[in-house]
């Protein structure tokens, strides 16, 4: 499998302008290497300045909570309370706490562009992209709403803190607390500025800022004007991004706060009215603001989605390398409504089915009837993914592989098992090397991989072809095999890097009703 590097132009949405090409670097990894001299300074800071920031930053949140506790006493969340002095007072000392907090840990001053819209003129604010729990800086600042897990007001100190500032809270034990959570968004959104504003960040999980991920159509259901603002940290060294492959929560906290000075831009974009169109479709909503957004970042927007994070971190044997093409084939699965609802059972139909073309090659017209879709430039791309020799042919088992990991992505075996019934020879069920290449190569996303060392040490006997079951046994023996045969040869494998085992942070659950989460379509069979 190949990622595509040709930039490309995509139809135009309804206003004229044209989706930008997909980005060549993972957005869920974040990459974070020293020189010498910085490692040096790094340590100098760590014994100096580091523990009097992270003293000072902790003392700054424990003056806040008295404040916030006395606000929020008595309060009703159906209703808004006049604005009286005393709480126009609490409110303008917890800015100040805030802002001082922020000083202490190196943001020493902000750039702000643009001007805050009034509720009243564009009650949802979207903030993107997405990088980090600094991110929590606007918030601060103007001490609008959030969308917050309910889990979030039961921490000590940090739930009063967030419960001062209205959030709306999202269950994710209670199925129907999404929806519940856009109706509430709705009666605020509508209610003429008497509420605060809610910021949401749509992209809902974080990234490294090298693109505008999917936005989730939550925040756009409401249908009403809401106004883009997007951020930047515009520093030397990115010790700000706090991704699922990277520098953990506390590592991300320290190297910041051992930085003489962070710098942060916020700019606040024109209000964007929904058109019609717009306000019956929210994911149309969605992808014409995260445009306008990309255009002023300067980024480029791609079909990476908070299900492409589950995919890339997902807790298998292949551990998907950071220039995996499984990413870009994930999101063209979804964009064709590929993704099939019964996954076992269709996977090994799709299987039966490849393995009954006895290793032809499809060209793309029987390709589209194979997946039963029409041809379109989405499918050419797909296409392109797995005609790597550019023959204008593509064996279908190599698609059901990429198929099985992005619906399945924990259950190596299972893809494997699968991967070597269609390639397995009818007198002995076995697989020769160059097989064995095909299946890693397609189950890992790659275009290059060596498994010669891998298949010789399954082998034992020379034989010169090898069985799942011997896979099996010799996978369930070397449980790290993909690392200990394969890594060696690809540099940039998952291997060894800090990673995340949860939603990178507390500011962007999914609000996204179920209804409006996008084709579920189930897996069409047209070729028999």
């Amino acid at each position: 499998m190949r990622l595509r590097k040709n930039a490309r132009s995509l139809a135009a949405d309804g206003r004229g302008q044209e989706e930008l090409a997909p980005p060549f670097r993972n957005p869920f990894v974040h990459d974070l290497r020293f020189t010498p001299l910085e490692k040096a300074r790094i340590a100098v800071m760590t014994l100096t300045l580091f523990p009097v920031r992270l003293f000072f930053a902790a003392f700054m949140m424990l003056l806040a909570w008295p404040f916030a506790f006395i606000a929020t006493v008595g309060r009703s969340e159906e209703v808004v309370e006049p604005q009286c002095w005393w709480r126009r007072m609490v409110d303008v000392i917890l800015k100040a706490i805030m802002r001082a907090m922020w000083f202490a840990g190196g943001f020493h001053w902000m750039t702000v562009k643009g001007q805050q819209a009034l509720p009243a003129d564009a009650p949802i604010l979207t903030l993107a992209p997405h990088s980090s729990y600094f991110d929590a800086i606007p918030v601060t600042m103007t001490m609008a709403s959030i969308v917050m897990k309910a889990e979030s007001k039961d921490i000590p100190v940090w739930g009063t803190l967030i419960k001062f500032i209205r959030p709306v809270f999202v269950s994710r034990s209670d199925q129907d607390s999404r929806r519940r959570t856009v109706e509430e968004i709705r009666r605020r959104a509508q209610s003429g500025g008497e509420w605060p504003q809610i910021m949401i960040f749509p992209e809902g999980t974080c990234t490294n800022r090298s693109c505008l991920i999917t936005f989730k159509p939550g925040a756009f259901i409401p249908a009403v004007p809401v106004q883009p603002v997007v951020l930047r940290y515009p520093n030397n060294m990115d010790t700000i991004t706090w991704t699922w492959q990277g520098p953990g929560a506390f590592k991300i906290l320290w190297l910041t706060l051992c930085q003489l000075h962070n710098q942060f831009e916020i700019e606040y974009l024109p209000i964007y009215t929904p058109s019609e169109e717009e306000k019956q479709n929210p994911a149309l909503f969605a992808n014409n603001v995260r445009r306008l957004m990309a255009k002023a970042l300067g980024v480029p927007i791609t079909d990476y989605s908070f299900e492409d994070c589950q995919l890339t971190m997902a807790k298998g044997q292949l551990h998907l390398p950071v220039d995996t093409g499984l990413l870009e084939f994930a999101g063209l699965v979804r964009r064709l409504g590929l993704k099939p609802g019964n996954t076992e059972k269709v996977l090994w139909e799709c299987g039966e089915r490849a393995s009954k073309l006895q290793r032809e090659k499809l060209p793309l017209e029987d390709f589209a009837q194979y997946l039963g879709v029409p041809v379109s430039s989405v499918l050419r791309d797909m296409f392109d993914l797995f005609d790597e020799n550019e023959e204008g042919r593509v064996d279908i088992r190599e698609y059901v592989i990429a198929l099985s990991v992005v619906c399945r992505p924990s259950k190596t075996l299972d893809t494997i098992k699968l991967a070597f019934k269609m390639f397995e020879a009818e007198e002995d069920g076995a697989i020769v090397e160059v097989e064995l290449a095909c299946i890693l190569k397609t189950a890992l996303g790659v275009s290059d991989l060596s498994v010669t060392r891998l298949f010789h040490a399954i082998d034992v006997d020379n034989k010169g072809k090898i069985t799942f079951d011997e896979f099996s046994s010799f996978a369930e023996e070397r449980p790290d095999f993909a690392k200990e045969y394969l890594s060696p040869d690809r540099a940039n494998f998952q291997s060894g890097v800090e990673t995340l085992s949860n939603v990178a942070n507390g500011f962007c659950p999914d609000i996204t009703p179920e209804e409006h989460d996008g084709p579920r379509n189930i897996h069409r069979k047209k070729l028999n």
